[in-house]
């Protein structure tokens, strides 16, 4: 049966601070929904009311665009083992940029990954919780190195001329690009 609560419980920190994994959605209000799931050590809960994740560059810019339409995400954690559950928090927020205000702040929250494009600022309005019965049983084996690796190995003047063309959603929303490239060898 599903809980719903106001905030974050300390216990509903702890369970998701566990979870080597998340997922993220966002939908404009027309146009594709976007679903994508998430790793590293992306994940903070700054507060009952707040959570951050660190992003960084991939294939595309929906969840920034979307939350820059409408200012709406989910986020689900399931847990892989026991006991069985699934945890949900839903907010509204905006994407933090290395060159907007507010960067400094958050940033010092994370270890700054090679390929670092935004942290995303995330109020929270509502968390629910639910069975979780039909997730199956994994372990995690490791992280996939692939995405932070492949970052590492770029050169910045190409990374950065890479990100500012990418201007535009799937659905052709608008997206802002970092201005900062992260090597993973200077902090934040």
């Amino acid at each position: 049966m599903a809980e719903f609560f106001d905030a974050i419980t300390d216990k509903q920190q702890t369970f998701v601070e566990k979870q080597p994994m998340f997922f993220v959605a966002t939908a404009a209000s027309d146009g594709r929904v976007n679903l994508s799931p998430k790793g590293y050590d992306a994940f903070r809960v700054l507060g009952p009311n707040r959570v951050a994740y660190l992003d960084l560059s991939g294939s595309g810019n929906e969840t920034h665009a979307h939350i820059t339409a409408n200012n709406r995400i989910t986020f689900m954690f399931c847990a892989f083992d026991n006991p069985a559950l699934i945890y949900r928090i839903y907010g509204h927020g905006k994407p933090v940029l290395p060159q907007d205000d507010g960067w400094e702040e958050l940033a010092q929250n994370f270890t700054i990954l090679p390929g670092t494009r935004q942290i995303f600022d995330i109020m929270v309005d509502q968390v629910q919780t639910s069975c979780g019965y039909g997730v199956p049983h994994m372990t995690l084996e490791s992280e996939r190195p692939t995405l932070v690796k492949y970052h590492k190995q770029t050169e910045p003047e190409d990374w950065l001329k890479k990100v500012a063309g990418r201007t535009q959603s799937i659905d052709g929303l608008p997206t802002r690009a970092s201005e900062r490239f992260f090597s993973g060898e200077e902090s934040a």
